[in-house]
């Protein structure tokens, strides 16, 4: 890449370079921003606020207790499972500050899915939210988990309202099923024997493990994506740095809907705000959509991002174009492909641009970003983030012409460290300091990106990826399955939605009974929504199944 030649393309403000070692990690930048922004709201959920100083209090707290009671040093694995609240913030960074890694984990997992990512990271503790305690019972005494803390919905939304929505999702809407777990502590309480504790300081240096964020990487099971602190202080540094001209510091309020958990959230949200000093408007349930426009209404946000169906839902709930969106900066697409129609709906609507980035969890996960400064939706995925070095290469190992298609490689200091105890899976993908993502992309004369195709198999249901292995083993666990294959299809409503090809053992075998069993294993993103029954499958000459014929 010919950097000369293409900052000309770069706009205003924007930096071609950034500093990756600017902070020793995000503890470092935490201390900073918490007391430089100390009585501006940090975080905002369900009415509830704390501020930066609360946070930073808080946080320490929870730090001390997980050192001093818990025993657990640095470098010990550490497990959230909890959806948009308060309560993860503090966890996050209180364990940040303790010098463990942290482990996210969907709160909609299933057992199974459960089981091997605790396992595979080697989790000691895990804070999680006890509507799926239950599912964490079942598979605890298979993992390394010593001690589990849980948490309520409503805990840190005040003594009142918090026990009036903790009883509403327990007895009225009866979100939590039955469970006996041991070993357990209580969030607020876990705070309350920490503020009697004394928190020891942890050094911690730019090689540490801030994360060990799941992804399926390229194919396959589930991986952990070793995040350093420094990796994520140079994304952070690249995101700001592409979107900083636009916005002013201290003065900004985030719609945060996708799930902290999300690599993408989890930086381009809750982190590069705090360096921005603002403030993150958590949703706890986006679904919900008209409840999530009537949160909207209350708050002069300035930013929002989101998955295409996100905006696309939003646009087709009423009232949402009856807000005011004057202060509005703004709105980032990205996880999935955001589609023209939905881009150009949202300008006419909002009278703002939704820019498109693209990014992936190994690269923590900003790669490019279309420019803040753009006109109008190119289809583009914008230019490379500052400090990022990006190739086209073809089948021989060459580089594309201008225009030509080819795997995407990347390189740059938010490169991941590798998959967690899978060197194989890691020698796959990072060749010589270069990632090789898995994306069939090119590069116009001026440098912007486009994705064309993805190299693998993947699948992506609303921004989160599908694996058909993963699927296809689930279905063969079927007794009444023979042959399974799983491809992705056009769906308006998530992007692409599974579909299952079945050549049966049983023929009483239904569709109905396949998809629940699908269900009991599988978080409720990688269901299948179509299955199809065939005579057989198109295989090559060795007995390979043609996903591709399929598609």
């Amino acid at each position: 890449m010919e950097k000369i030649w293409l900052e000309k393309s770069y706009p205003p403000g924007v930096p071609f370079e950034i500093d990756p070692d600017k902070y020793a990690s995000i503890v470092d930048m935490f201390h900073k921003y918490t007391e430089v922004y100390a009585d501006r709201a940090a975080f905002i959920n369900m009415g509830a606020q704390i501020s930066y100083r609360e946070l930073a209090q808080q946080a320490t707290t929870f730090a001390a207790y997980l050192q001093q009671d818990l025993g657990l040093v640095k470098g010990d694995k550490f497990a959230i499972m909890v959806p948009n609240c308060l309560q993860y913030p503090i966890a996050l960074f209180g364990a940040l500050l303790a010098g463990l890694t942290v482990v996210n984990v969907n709160p909609l997992y299933t057992a199974r899915e459960l089981e091997h990512q605790l396992k595979d990271s080697n989790t000691k503790a895990i804070l999680i939210i006890q509507n799926f305690a239950s599912i964490l019972e079942k598979v605890i005494d298979k993992t390394p988990v010593e001690k589990v803390i849980l948490t309520s919905l409503g805990d840190r939304l005040g003594t009142v309202k918090g026990a009036i929505v903790n009883g509403v999702v327990k007895y009225v809407k009866k979100m939590v099923p039955a469970f006996n777990l041991k070993n357990i502590e209580h969030f607020n309480k876990a705070l309350a024997k920490g503020e009697k504790l004394s928190f020891s300081p942890v050094t911690i240096c730019g090689d540490d493990l801030a994360f060990l964020q799941y992804t399926g990487g390229t194919t396959g099971v589930s991986k952990g994506a070793m995040l350093t602190h420094r990796n994520m202080v140079a994304n952070l540094e690249q995101a700001k740095a592409a979107i900083k001209p636009q916005l002013e510091e201290g003065k900004e309020l985030v719609v945060t809907a996708l799930p902290l958990y999300h690599i993408f959230a989890l930086t381009a949200n809750c982190l590069t705000f705090i360096t921005l000093g603002g403030t993150n408007l958590l949703i706890t349930n986006p679904r919900d959509m008209p409840g999530f426009v009537k949160e909207l209404a209350k708050y002069d946000f300035t930013a929002i991002t989101g998955v295409n169906t996100l905006f696309n839902g939003l646009l087709n709930t009423p009232g949402f174009s009856e807000l005011n969106f004057s202060n509005l900066k703004l709105s980032l697409g990205g996880g999935m492909a955001v589609q023209r129609p939905v881009a150009e709906n949202w300008e006419r609507v909002t009278k703002t641009r939704l820019l498109e980035g693209y990014g992936l969890t190994e690269c923590a996960p900003l790669v490019t970003l279309c420019p803040y400064n753009q006109t109008h939706y190119s289809g583009s995925i914008g230019l490379p983030a500052p400090s990022t070095d990006i190739r086209i290469v073809l089948e021989d190992g060459s580089d594309a012409k201008i225009g030509e298609a080819g795997e995407m490689w990347v390189k740059g200091p938010q490169v991941m460290k590798g998959y967690y105890n899978r060197q194989e899976a890691t020698d796959e993908i990072l060749k010589a300091g270069w990632l090789a993502t898995g994306d069939v992309a090119c590069m116009d004369e001026n440098g912007f990106f486009k994705i064309v195709d993805r190299k693998k198999d993947m699948i992506i249901v609303s921004g989160f990826n599908v694996y058909p292995n993963e699927i296809e083993e689930i279905a063969m666990s079927h007794e009444g399955v023979l042959e399974a294959a799983a491809i992705g299809i056009p769906n308006d409503a998530s992007g692409e939605a599974v579909k299952l090809f079945i050549v049966r053992k049983d023929p009483n075998l239904t569709k109905k009974s396949l998809i629940n069993h699908c269900r009991e294993n599988l978080t409720n993103y990688k269901v299948p929504k179509f299955v199809e029954f065939r005579d057989e499958l198109p295989k090559t000459n060795v007995g390979k199944i043609l996903r591709r014929e399929l598609r």
